[in-house]
């Protein structure tokens, strides 16, 4: 158990999480590491959207769990993962909250990839 803060989303500091509507697929040296009609976006406050993928369209077999870990008070214990394939550029290019605060329980069982530790992160509309 934590004894770490929790902060509830409001105007000063807002979150949505919300069905991304689009295709994502993130690739990685020709190797494509997730494939979802069902990504989540989530927008905090003034930070880029993030967009939370299904483990279960995720290749978890290209993953391999870090012993990283941070706290986000709006989010709360963040655990990491690595990409072994893309050597220390894919260190911890993997991020999920296990057990997510409820203002973001949405994004419990989905994961999120930091654009700049792999190849490509695509977005196409559905349909």
């Amino acid at each position: 158990m934590t004894n770490k803060a929790m902060k509830i989303p409001g105007p000063d500091h807002p979150i949505t999480v919300e069905p991304s509507g689009e295709r994502i697929v993130v690739s990685l040296a020709g190797r494509v590491i997730a494939d979802s009609r069902q990504a989540l976006r989530l927008q905090e406050a003034s930070y880029p959207a993030v967009f939370y993928i299904p483990r279960s369209d995720v290749d978890m077999g290209a993953l391999a769990r870090s012993e990283h870990a941070t706290y986000c008070p709006y989010k709360g214990e963040c655990s990491y993962f690595s990409l072994p394939t893309a050597g220390e550029r894919g260190l911890n290019a993997v991020w999920s909250y296990e057990a997510p605060y409820p203002a973001v329980a949405a994004i419990k069982d989905h994961l999120a990839f930091y654009p700049d530790r792999v190849d490509t992160i695509e977005r196409s509309p559905i349909g």
